[in-house]
């Protein structure tokens, strides 16, 4: 891999993914609509081109992905927009793929396979989601394995990490930064993963860099699962923080669901809090070797330092 288009590059995934390939000696065109954003990011940044432009235009991602080898999807869109845009963003992925001879590697989420019994399940779990965003999520999937050139998906955990902003535990650490009372969202005594952004560009870059990983799915956990008593522990000790955090059930979000569409949209995705999907990540350490493992404390230090920029 010599050069890469990273599409969503000002998102906590992308931002990950740029600093990893960029560490690697790899040249990256970081695309993305907010061009603003892109050139805080990344002015002056070796091996660095920015492109702004938008993934659902496929002119502005054709021209993009000249010259690439491999495109990080990595675009996000708000949950109700997910319908509409999501697959649209999928095909044009695929025209690019097959306009410019590159692989597709599609960072990807644990929705799709639905609800699982709570032990680590392996690459080869069926895919049953009962979720609207699931069925997208699997759709995305199944057109990009169908389209005929390499593709490589990436099943990851609740996220966090620096820039990470659209992510579950952002919404608790803003405002611990702040000093104001957050949330923590779910039952804070079931045991979730969250995976450190940093940690997960490395596993994907790596898988990215190899030919016979592709065509392939690949599950990268957490270092464990942790419960949000010991998140907030944690949170708690490296802060300082020492105002309440309000737990939010499913049934507050139903109710604030009434007025926000986002938390309308969140609530079919809060089984998740109850019941995990936790990902077992034999086959990756089998095959490829150690999984990048950032404790949970030091993360978390370095995304909070991160904030305070």
């Amino acid at each position: 891999m010599k050069k890469a288009l990273v599409a969503g590059a000002t998102g906590g995934m992308g931002y990950a993914l740029v600093q990893e390939l960029t560490a690697r000696g790899v040249e990256v065109v970081a695309f993305s609509r907010g061009k603003t954003k892109l050139e805080e990011l990344y002015n002056g940044k070796s091996l660095v081109t920015i492109f702004p432009g938008d993934a659902l235009n496929q002119h502005e991602l054709l021209a993009a992905a000249e010259g690439t080898d491999v495109i990080f999807h990595s675009v996000s869109f708000p949950y109700p927009e997910w319908q509409e845009k999501h697959l649209a963003c999928i095909e044009n992925m695929i025209v690019a793929a097959e306009t410019h001879q590159a692989k597709v590697v599609l960072v990807d989420n644990i929705y799709g396979y639905g609800k699982q019994s709570g032990q680590p399940i392996t690459e080869n779990a069926p895919k049953e989601p009962h979720t609207k965003k699931g069925k997208i999520r699997l759709e995305m999937e199944n057109r990009l394995k169908g389209s005929g050139f390499p593709v490589l998906v990436v099943h990851l955990p609740d996220l966090y990490g620096p820039n990470a902003h659209s992510t579950i535990l952002y919404e608790t650490l803003k405002n611990v930064v702040e000093n104001k009372k957050a949330n923590f969202v779910g039952n804070p005594n079931v045991a979730r993963e969250f995976l450190y952004t940093i940690d997960a560009a490395k596993a994907i870059v790596e898988l990215a860099t190899r030919e016979d990983t592709y065509n392939r799915n690949w599950n990268i956990p957490s270092p464990g699962p942790i419960t949000g008593e010991e998140l907030i522990a944690i949170i708690r000790e490296v802060t300082g923080y020492q105002k309440p955090i309000r737990i939010v059930s499913k049934r507050m979000i139903q109710f604030i669901g009434l007025f926000s569409p986002f938390m309308r949209e969140l609530v079919e995705m809060m089984y998740l809090t109850e019941t995990p999907v936790l990902l077992s990540g034999e086959k990756y350490k089998t095959e490829i070797g150690p999984l990048p493992r950032t404790p949970y404390k030091q993360g978390l230090q370095e995304t909070i330092k991160w904030m305070h920029k």
